[in-house]
């Protein structure tokens, strides 16, 4: 069981990423107003800025010696989404039952937790 642990955290965390995607980059209104209540009239640029980070983490995760650097892209981008659910958009948002803060927080456990599994591999900190 302890072999499948990294794998079904690197799940989790990359398939609530992923399928965030399509509303980023497709331009739905939710995901415009969402990011429009964080960023204003920079919007798009931080709605697809922060769909790429997701989607590099996402591929990183999977990448033997650089699931570190997923994990960490990953933590730092969760960490905004949940600051930002904590000061602006409020846990719930657009009446979604809290669901875009949960998942933010599911994968911000994740991928934390992985960081910490991968801290080997991590330059000027890890094995010499």
């Amino acid at each position: 069981m302890k072999k499948y642990i990294p794998l079904i955290l690197k799940l989790v965390a990359a398939i609530i990423m992923l399928q965030t995607l399509y509303f980023k980059f497709g331009g739905a209104q939710e995901s415009i107003d969402l990011f429009t209540k964080i960023a204003g009239d920079n919007e798009a640029s931080m709605r697809i800025g922060t769909g790429v980070i997701e989607l590099i983490a996402s591929i990183l995760l999977f990448v033997p010696r650089k699931t570190w650097l997923g994990a960490l892209l990953a933590v730092g981008t969760m960490s905004g989404a949940v600051f930002s659910h904590l000061t602006i958009l409020g846990i719930e948002h657009d009446n979604d039952g809290g669901i875009l803060f949960a998942s933010a927080l599911v994968t911000l456990i994740a991928s934390g937790i992985l960081l910490l599994m991968n801290k080997q591999d991590i330059p000027l900190i890890g094995k010499k």
